[in-house]
């Protein structure tokens, strides 16, 4: 087992952001973990997911990746706290990076399968929809309420959430907010499996493992084929998101958000 490390404080206790890495076997498994914000997006979060999934491609060993999160949760979208972007350039950057993980979650050659408990929200929804496989614990909550502040839905949510279920189901997902139960989500087509609480990861590992007696080269061919037209809705959201990023009515949603108000936007 390993896990990114975090710099340590002096005189203050350092908040727990990182990923942890097992094997099972040919499995990878991969827990986002921060259990004071949900297992929230922090970049940190983004940096060691994309450098793990970037080991495991090179490692002939692993052929199958499991995505969980730690403490009860999946992921509550990204960290806003640091959603302070100051310029285009910096904006830009932050979805190029963001990117990178999206491309290897969708257009690697390792099969992905998401091992969903509690709330999978926001970012925590576009990492769902880029996984191959989608297991949710049947308390599981998904939503998307990226607008309640200010954004867009990104990580690729604009271009995966349709083709699972369809542009009508995913307009009125993105648009109203809409939080959405395990079986509700199973039954549109977000979620592939529901099971009891608490066996998300075991199920998870099961079809993980299935995938990884497959022959790999299919395996890889086929994501390329189904994930055909992803960069180029990359390459729009990177442009369209990192404006939003410096609109008034994202530094007015923001500010909601960590104030826990309502926003009051104005169209700036």
């Amino acid at each position: 087992m390993s896990a990114s490390s975090q710099p340590q404080a002096s005189g203050a206790e350092v908040p727990v952001i990182r990923v942890i890495e097992e094997r099972d076997g040919p499995v990878l498994i991969l827990t986002m973990d921060q259990p004071a914000r949900r297992n929230a997006l922090a970049m940190p979060i983004r940096i060691a997911l994309i450098s793990a999934l970037e080991r495991a491609q090179a490692d002939k060993a692993v052929r199958s990746v499991v995505i969980t999160g730690s403490a009860g949760h999946f992921c509550s979208g990204g960290d806003i706290s640091g959603m302070d972007v100051k310029d285009a350039l910096s904006g830009r950057e932050r979805m190029r990076l963001t990117h990178q993980l999206i491309r290897l979650m969708v257009l690697g050659s390792l099969p992905v399968v998401a091992a969903v408990e509690g709330v999978c929200v926001g970012g925590g929804l576009s990492l769902a929809c880029a996984c191959d496989t989608v297991v949710a614990a049947e308390d599981a909550r998904f939503a998307a309420g990226f607008g309640k502040i200010g954004l867009m839905p990104d990580l690729g949510l604009p271009h995966t959430l349709p083709l699972r279920v369809g542009q009508g189901r995913a307009r009125q997902i993105m648009l109203y907010h809409t939080m959405l139960s395990a079986p509700e989500a199973e039954r549109i087509g977000i979620v592939d499996q529901v099971v009891p609480r608490g066996h998300a990861l075991a199920t998870a590992l099961e079809k993980a493992r299935f995938l990884a007696e497959q022959a790999p080269a299919p395996m890889a061919l086929t994501k390329q084929m189904l994930g055909e037209g992803l960069d180029r809705a990359l390459e729009q959201e990177r442009h369209f998101q990192s404006t939003l990023f410096l609109t008034a009515d994202f530094a007015e949603g923001r500010a909601a958000f960590l104030g826990k108000r309502k926003p009051q936007f104005k169209g700036d």
